[in-house]
């Protein structure tokens, strides 16, 4: 039986009509064209308090942090579209990775993230499309030992690249946003024998 890529999706934005949702089901689209069993999550769905060393000393990584880093460990890839905010990741975004990254007993440090494959995007109403907080997120996933694919893509202007139905305008937007599920799904497939 042919090895099928578990690729979690999901976007560092909890707003509803969020770029960056929709941004990551374009991709989410060329990973399943590839053969991957792709799960979207949104992160607006899980409660996770901001990170604070003493509640996790008292009470330990809060069910939502739990919940999350569960479903990391139960994919094998991420696809994750960064807002760019201030220059870099979101708050959303960042306090997820952190909560996640705690160490639990039984588990090697970090076990979330090593050996995940990623791929990143951005979409930003700014002319750059979030490139400036890609650098952060691929510093971040680099240091918690995820390989993240070189081939990223920020898509600018955000407010007037979507079409109704969620699809990118620009049609070459399209097929490479697309291009980064299915690289995703395919460099995968190939890692596993």
């Amino acid at each position: 039986m042919a090895y099928t890529p578990k690729i979690l999706a999901f976007a560092g934005s909890t707003r509803t009509d969020s770029f960056n949702k929709k941004l990551v089901k374009i991709a989410m689209a060329g990973a399943r064209s590839a053969g991957a069993d792709v799960t979207f999550l949104d992160l607006r769905d899980i409660s996770m308090p901001l990170y604070d060393g003493d509640l996790e000393a008292e009470q330990g990584i809060p069910p939502g942090a739990r919940q999350f880093k569960d479903l990391l460990l139960a994919h094998d890839g991420l696809l994750i579209s960064s807002p760019e905010y201030n220059s870099s990741l979101s708050g959303v975004l960042k306090n997820a990775i952190d909560w996640a990254s705690r160490p639990v007993e039984g588990e090697a440090p970090l076990a979330c993230f090593v050996g995940k494959v990623a791929s990143i995007m951005s979409a930003s109403p700014g002319a750059l499309g979030g490139l400036r907080g890609l650098v952060h997120l691929r510093a971040i996933l680099g240091n918690i030992k995820v390989l993240v694919l070189p081939d990223q893509v920020a898509v600018g202007k955000a407010y007037e690249a979507f079409n109704p139905d969620g699809s990118l305008k620009d049609a070459k937007q399209q097929e490479s946003i697309e291009k980064l599920g299915e690289n995703l799904a395919t460099i995968l497939a190939k890692l596993v024998p």
